[in-house]
C-alpha cells in the first residue's frame, strides 16, 4: 500500500508541474494563526482600474496556530504549498488546481521536535524550524530526509535556503548557518555566525539572494545585513533613529538588488539596495498598520504585506507594485476577513 501511494503521489506532482499556468490568476494567501483553529484565507488579486484583493476561499489547514515573533508561516512554489500548524505539530501542505488553492495531507514534524514557527520551499524539498530543531522533508510524500538539526534554543524566527546552505534566526541573538547534502536536504549540525555588536540585537526576517543571504537584527542601529556563505557579516545601518522609533523586522527579496523589510514600529516598509559586501537604506513606504510578514511575487513585480490596522478592524493584506527601479505604488487593500491579525503570506501565480 505504501508503494501505491508514494506512486500515487508522484504522479500527482508529474500532473500538477505540466499544467499550462495560462490565464492563471495571481492569488495571495495567508493564515489566521488561530490556536483554536488554524484557516489559510486565499484573495484574487485584480490590478486592472482601481485594483482589488478579494477574499475567493477559505479553509482550515487541520490543525492549530498560535505562533509568534516570527516569518514564513505560509510559503507557495508554482503549484504547492505548505502552512505550519503551531499548536499542532505539524504542516498542511497546499495545492492548487487552476485557480483553487486546497490542503492537501498533513506533514509531521520529527520525534522530539514540536512547535513548528516557519517553513521554506526548494524544488520538492519543504524545510521547517520548530522551538528544538529543523528538518527537511519530501514535500510531496512528506518523508523526512536528511538530518534533524538540534537548535542553540527555542528562539527561533525564521528559516530560509540558499543554494548550498540553509538558515535560521534566532531571536535571542544569532544566526545559524545549517549545510545542505548533495542531495539538498539538510545534513550535519548547525554553526552560529559571528555576528558584530552593532548588528546581533534580535534577528528576525532573512532571505537569500542566491548564496547570499541578508537578515533583519531588528533592534541594532545596523538593522540590515548580510552573510556570505563563509560565515562574513557585512553590517548595514537602518532608518535612523533606529529601534524603538524603527525596527526593520520581516524581509523579502525583491527583483535586482532590492529588499524589502516590515518596520513594525514605524508602520512602514523599509527599501535596502545591496550588493554582495554591502549595502544602503533607501526609504520607507507608510503602512496603516504594523507588518508581520512579506512577500514578492515569483515574476516580481508585486509586494504583499500583512498587517494589523491601526483602525482596530484586524488582520489585513496590502499589495504594492513594484517599479522598474524597485520603487513602490499602492494597489489593493482587503477587506477586513473576522480575523484579529494574519501570519505569513505568499504568492501563487
Amino acid at each position: 500500500m505504501r508503494k501505491i501511494a508514494n506512486f500515487q503521489c508522484g504522479m500527482l506532482a508529474a500532473v500538477l508541474l505540466t499544467v499550462s499556468h495560462m490565464g492563471a490568476q495571481t492569488l495571495v494567501l495567508t493564515s489566521t494563526n488561530n490556536a483554536s483553529g488554524n484557516h489559510v484565507i486565499v484573495f484574487r488579486l485584480e490590478t486592472s482600474g482601481t485594483g482589488s484583493l478579494n477574499e475567493v476561499s477559505s479553509f482550515s489547514t487541520g490543525g492549530n496556530g498560535g505562533a509568534s515573533a516570527n516569518a514564513g508561516a505560509v510559503q507557495f512554489d508554482r503549484n504547492f504549498g505548505a502552512v505550519v500548524n503551531y499548536g499542532s505539530n505539524n504542516v498542511t501542505r497546499l495545492v492548487r488546481f487552476g485557480n483553487s488553492i486546497a490542503p492537501a495531507g498533513m506533514i509531521s514534524l520529527a520525534s522530539g521536535c514540536e512547535k513548528p514557527a516557519s517553513v521554506a520551499l526548494s524544488g520538492q524539498r519543504l524545510f521547517v524550524v520548530g522551538a528544538d530543531c529543523a528538518e527537511s522533508h519530501v514535500l510531496f510524500s512528506g518523508a523526512l530526509e536528511g538530518s534533524v538539526v538540534s537548535l542553540s534554543n527555542t528562539s527561533a524566527a525564521q528559516i530560509a535556503v540558499g543554494e548550498s546552505w540553509a538558515a535560521v534566526t534566532m531571536t535571542a541573538g544569532s544566526v545559524l548557518q545549517l549545510p545542505l547534502n548533495g542531495a539538498g536536504f539538510l545534513s550535519g549540525t548547525s554553526s552560529a555566525v559571528t555576528l558584530p555588536a552593532d548588528a546581533n540585537n534580535t534577528p528576525l526576517g532573512e532571505a537569500f539572494w542566491g548564496d547570499l543571504l541578508a537578515f533583519n537584527p531588528a533592534h541594532s542601529p545596523d538593522s540590515f545585513a548580510l552573510v556570505n556563505r563563509s560565515g562574513g557579516v557585512f553590517p548595514v545601518l537602518g532608518p535612523q533613529p533606529a529601534y524603538p522609533t524603527n525596527a526593520p523586522c520581516w524581509l523579502a527579496k525583491g527583483p535586482g538588488s532590492v529588499w524589502y523589510a516590515g518596520n513594525s514600529p514605524a508602520d512602514a516598509i523599509s527599501i535596502f539596495f545591496s550588493d554582495g559586501q554591502g549595502g544602503v537604506f533607501y526609504k520607507s513606504v507608510p503602512l496603516a498598520g504594523s507588518p508581520t510578514d512579506l512577500s514578492v511575487s515569483p515574476d516580481q513585480k508585486w509586494l504583499a504585506v500583512i498587517f494589523t490596522a491601526k483602525d482596530g478592524s484586524g488582520g489585513r493584506v496590502e499589495v504594492f507594485a513594484i517599479d522598474g527601479y524597485g520603487d513602490l505604488s499602492a494597489v489593493a487593500t482587503s477587506e477586513p476577513v473576522g480575523a484579529a491579525a494574519f501570519s505569513g503570506v505568499a504568492f501563487s501565480e
